[in-house]
């Protein structure tokens, strides 16, 4: 299956959401995106955060991050 193409549409989604194309096509976003990377990356531990009610967790955890990354920008991204 080819990779979705690059539309406007999918790049507004983009800049609110990461977005993860499986080798199968799949597509993925925001928490399952990241959390199918954290996997990929060698993070297997995480794995059981991908169930439900976890998985709603993590979503619910990344919308709020997401929502608000100049706030936590300020605390993660400081200048030394």
């Amino acid at each position: 299956m080819p990779a979705p193409t690059m539309t406007p549409e999918l790049a507004d989604a983009c800049a609110r959401a990461v977005h993860v194309v499986c080798p199968d096509g799949t597509l993925l976003r925001a928490g399952h995106g990241c959390l199918y990377v954290l996997r990929a990356v060698g993070w297997w531990w995480l794995a059981p955060l991908s169930v439900p009610p976890l998985l709603w967790l993590v979503e619910l955890g990344y919308q709020l991050v997401a929502r608000n990354r100049r706030f936590f920008a300020r605390f993660i991204f400081r200048r030394e």
